[in-house]
C-alpha cells in the first residue's frame, strides 16, 4: 500500500468523494419518481437527524484518530498509535450503541419536533418509522469511519477512498431497487418505501467495512506493525490517550453538528413559518422543505465533495507539519488548501447556478419555483465548504476554543435571523426561502471571516497570494459566465423537457468548463496552484507537457 503526498491525496480523495456524491445524486432521478416530493421530505427528516446523531455517535473520532495517528506516526511512537486506534474503536462502539438506543426510544419526540400539530402531509408516525429504520446504520457507519480515519492518518488515501465509493454504490443500488420493489411491485406505502431506502445506509456500511478490513489484514505490517517485546513502550496511560481522543474529537463534532444544525433550524422553522405565519399551504411548504432537506442538498453535495476530499488529506498532513514545528509548511498548506478549494468549488457553484433550471429538470422535473430557489441555494454549499475547511485547519492545529466561538457566532446569527429574514423577504415580494438562505450565508460568512483573522493573527498567515489567485479565479469565472450566457442566446433549449435539459447541461456545462480551464491554463493559474509536476502527470495522458 502506497502513501500519498498532500496534493495527490487531496486529488484522489476529491475524485473519490465527487464520484460518491454523483452517485448520491444520480439515484435521485428514479428515487424521486418513485416516492415524490412528500416522500422526499420524509426521507429528508430521517437523514437530517441521522447526520446529527452520526456526528454525536462518532464524536469526531474519525478525524481525531486521523490527527493522532499522523502525530504518533511522525514521532515514531508506534505503540501509542496502535493503542489509540484500539481505544478509539471501544469509545465509538459505546457511543454508537447509545445513540442507537436514543433514536429508537425518542423517535416519536423527534418526529413531533419536526411536524408539530400540522396535518395534511407526513405524519408523526411516518417520521418515527423512518428514524427508527435509519438508526440501524448508527451501529455500523461510525466504526467504519474510525477505521478510515486511521488509514488516512497514515496518508493511505486510496483504500479509504475506494471504500467510500463502494459504500455509496451499494447504498444507492439498495435505495433504488428496494424502494421500487416496495412501492411499485409490492404496492406498499410511500412510508415503507422510504424506510427501505434509509436501510440502504446500513447495508452500504457493512460492505465498505468488510472491504477495509480485508485490506488492513493484507497490509497489516504497514498499518499496524507488531511491537516486539524488546521495543520500549510508552508509559502513557490508556486513560490519557482516551482523554486526548475525546478532546480532539469534541471540536470536530461541534463543527459538524453546528453545520448540520443550520439545516435543523431550517427544517424546524420553514414549515411552521410558511404555513402558520405566511399562509402558504402545507404542500407548498413541504416542497420547500424537500429542497432544503433532500433534493437541493443532494445537488449541493457536488460542491461540498471538494472540501470533503480536501480534508481527507489536509488534516493528517497539516498535523504532521505542526507537531514537527514546520510552521512555514503549515502556512503554505493553509493557503494551498484554500486555493485548491476555491479553484474547483467556485466555478462548480456558479456553473450549477447558471444551469439551475436544466439541472433541476434533469434530476427531478421542471419546476420554476424549485429551480429558482436552487439557483441561490447552491451558494450555501460553497460557503459551508470554505467554513468546513477552515474549521478543520484550526482543529488540526489544536485551537479548538477559538473554533467554538467562531462557529457559535455564526450559528446564533442564523437562529436569530432565520424567521425574521423569511418575513422580510416575503414583505418585499420575494419567496421566504430566500430569507432562510440569506440567514445561512450571513452566519457562514461571519464564521469564515473570524477564522481567517485568527489564523492571520496567531500563525502570521499571509493571504496575499491566495487573494491574488482568487481574483484570477473570479475573472476566469466571469469569462465562463459570458460564454455560457451568449451560448444560451445563440442556442436556446426548452428545458421543460428532460431530454432537452440534458442537452443543455452537456452543451452549456461542457463549453463552460472548457472555457474556465483553458482560461486558467493560459494565465498560468493551474500551474501556480497545483505545480508543474502534478500538471505534467495529467497532461502526459494527452501527450502534452506544461510550459
Amino acid at each position: 500500500m502506497k502513501k500519498n503526498t498532500f496534493v495527490q491525496g487531496a486529488m484522489i480523495a476529491t475524485v473519490g468523494v465527487v464520484i460518491s456524491k454523483i452517485l448520491g445524486i444520480v439515484y435521485v432521478i428514479p428515487f424521486y419518481a418513485i416516492i415524490g416530493a412528500q416522500g422526499g421530505a420524509l426521507y429528508g427528516y430521517a437523514y437530517i437527524i441521522y447526520n446529527i446523531f452520526l456526528s454525536l455517535s462518532s464524536v469526531g473520532i474519525p478525524l481525531a484518530i486521523s490527527r493522532l495517528t499522523s502525530e504518533y506516526d511522525s514521532l515514531d511512537q508506534q505503540d501509542l498509535k496502535i493503542r489509540a486506534f484500539k481505544i478509539a474503536k471501544k469509545i465509538i462502539t459505546i457511543l454508537s450503541a447509545s445513540s442507537f438506543i436514543i433514536l429508537i426510544v425518542f423517535a416519536p419526540n423527534i418526529a413531533y419536533f419536526f411536524i408539530g400539530d400540522i396535518k395534511g402531509g407526513n405524519t408523526i408516525e411516518d417520521v418515527t418509522f423512518v428514524i427508527r429504520i435509519i438508526a440501524i446504520a448508527i451501529l455500523i457507519v461510525p466504526r467504519l469511519s474510525v477505521t478510515k480515519g486511521y488509514l488516512q492518518g497514515h496518508s493511505f488515501i486510496t483504500v479509504s477512498t475506494i471504500s467510500q465509493v463502494l459504500e455509496q454504490l451499494v447504498r444507492v443500488l439498495f435505495i433504488i431497487v428496494g424502494s421500487y420493489i416496495a412501492v411499485r411491485v409490492l404496492s406498499l406505502s410511500i412510508t415503507v418505501g422510504v424506510g427501505v431506502a434509509t436501510f440502504g445506509a446500513a447495508i452500504g456500511g457493512v460492505v465498505a467495512y468488510l472491504y477495509i478490513k480485508y485490506n488492513m489484514k493484507k497490509y497489516r505490517e504497514q498499518i499496524t506493525p507488531t511491537i516486539s517485546k524488546s521495543e520500549t513502550k510508552s508509559n502513557v496511560k490508556n486513560k490519557d490517550i482516551a482523554i486526548r481522543i475525546l478532546g480532539y474529537s469534541s471540536a470536530f463534532v461541534f463543527s459538524s453538528i453546528a453545520l448540520s444544525s443550520y439545516d435543523l433550524i431550517d427544517l424546524s422553522t420553514i414549515l411552521k413559518t410558511m404555513v402558520n405565519g405566511l399562509a402558504y399551504t402545507v404542500e407548498e411548504a413541504e416542497t420547500v422543505v424537500s429542497i432544503f432537506s433532500t433534493w437541493g442538498s443532494k445537488l449541493n453535495m457536488i460542491v461540498a465533495s471538494v472540501a470533503a476530499g480536501l480534508l481527507t488529506s489536509l488534516v493528517p498532513t497539516i498535523t504532521n507539519n505542526f507537531v514537527t514545528k514546520k510552521y512555514d509548511d503549515v502556512r503554505s498548506k493553509i493557503n494551498k488548501s484554500l486555493q485548491i478549494l476555491l479553484f474547483i468549488a467556485v466555478p462548480m457553484t456558479i456553473g450549477l447556478s447558471l444551469l439551475a433550471k436544466p439541472v433541476w429538470t434533469m434530476f427531478y422535473q421542471y419546476d420554476e419555483l424549485c429551480s429558482s430557489i436552487f439557483m441561490v441555494y447552491i451558494f450555501m454549499a460553497l460557503f459551508s465548504s470554505v467554513l468546513a475547511t477552515l474549521n478543520a485547519i484550526i482543529q488540526a492545529l489544536s485551537f479548538q476554543k477559538i473554533m467554538f466561538v467562531n462557529i457559535s457566532v455564526g450559528f446564533i446569527l442564523k437562529v436569530l435571523l432565520n424567521v425574521p429574514f423569511m418575513y422580510l423577504f416575503a414583505y418585499f415580494g420575494l419567496h421566504p426561502a430566500y430569507g432562510a438562505i440569506a440567514a445561512t450565508l450571513l452566519g457562514f460568512s461571519s464564521s469564515i471571516i473570524m477564522n481567517l483573522k485568527f489564523l492571520k493573527r496567531k500563525l502570521e498567515v499571509v493571504y496575499k497570494e491566495t487573494l491574488t489567485r482568487t481574483l484570477k479565479i473570479t475573472a476566469s469565472c466571469l469569462v465562463m459566465i459570458a460564454v455560457v450566457i451568449l451560448l444560451k442566446v445563440v442556442i436556446p433549449f426548452d428545458v421543460v423537457h428532460r431530454s432537452q435539459a440534458l442537452l443543455a447541461i452537456i452543451l452549456y456545462g461542457g463549453v463552460g468548463a472548457i472555457t474556465y480551464f483553458v482560461t486558467t491554463y493560459k494565465i498560468g493559474l493551474i500551474k501556480d496552484i497545483f505545480g508543474a509536476t502534478f500538471i505534467n502527470k495529467v497532461l502526459a495522458i494527452f501527450g502534452k507537457k506544461c510550459k
